[in-house]
């Protein structure tokens, strides 16, 4: 389980988020651009450090201010996958999904037979000596999520994962993922500005406004809570008619 309680003072405003999320679950946030979104994933990926609070991963304490305790990024076994991927252009699929397990030193026997195991789970396995490059965008997707992965993670974070792919692959990748995600059986947290990525992958969804949870439940729950201008623009604005509109 991860639990996240942590403060850090941004340019524009004071970042002060409190979350949970249990092993299994995927957690949601949305919210403008800019509403510090990505920055929670820095602060739980060990990026970036919180001013004050602490956070835990299961009975690991990765940051505590009051008890001094900052683990590094390299040590916390958490898999993110960035918006823009961040994949090595110029390495083969299997390099870049093997670039983690070599970091960590295991034996090339041991790195060679996950990486296959990984790249055959998410349809790769063709594609193992091809420069990422020159992939398409939902391939290039899936190396990165397998990159993650491979490193058998108690934590996934994922900064909109799906950005990055044309409107025609973001429907099948979208299935895909989430199939991964569940898969994986550990907690995640999404980032997305999207209300239909948050309605279609989130147990739970917290909506950041300026750095704070303004709102936060169910994707039902937050179908329902039309008052608020984010909400809002998503739905339609007569009077006659129940359709929503992005979602």
């Amino acid at each position: 389980m991860l639990n996240v309680s942590a403060g850090k003072q941004l340019r524009d405003f004071k970042l002060d988020v409190s979350l949970s999320v249990r092993k299994g679950e995927i957690t949601v946030l949305i919210g403008e651009n800019g509403a510090g979104k990505s920055t929670v994933l820095n602060l739980i990926s060990g990026l970036l450090f919180p001013d004050h609070g602490e956070i835990t991963l299961g009975k690991r304490v990765l940051f505590s201010g009051s008890g001094r305790i900052n683990i590094p990024p390299e040590c916390r076994n958490i898999g993110h996958l960035f918006q823009s991927y961040a994949l090595f252009p110029h390495l083969s699929v299997f390099e870049n999904v093997a670039f983690g397990l070599r970091c960590r030193k295991l034996p090339k026997d041991a790195i060679a037979s996950r990486v296959r195991e990984y790249l055959v789970e998410m349809e790769l396995e063709s594609l193992s000596g091809e420069q990422v490059g020159r992939l398409s965008g939902g391939q290039r997707q899936r190396v990165a999520l397998a990159r993650a992965l491979v490193l058998r993670p108690d934590l996934l974070l994922l900064d909109e994962p799906l950005a990055a792919l044309d409107v025609k692959s973001q429907s099948s990748m979208r299935k895909e993922l989430k199939q991964s995600i569940i898969a994986a059986g550990i907690p995640a947290v999404i980032v997305t500005h999207h209300f239909q990525d948050a309605l279609f992958f989130g147990d739970h969804v917290c909506l950041l406004e300026k750095g704070k949870i303004a709102l936060q439940g169910s994707p039902a729950d937050l179908m329902k809570m039309r008052e608020n201008t984010f909400i809002k623009s998503f739905f339609c604005h007569c009077n006659t008619c129940g359709n929503r509109h992005g979602v």
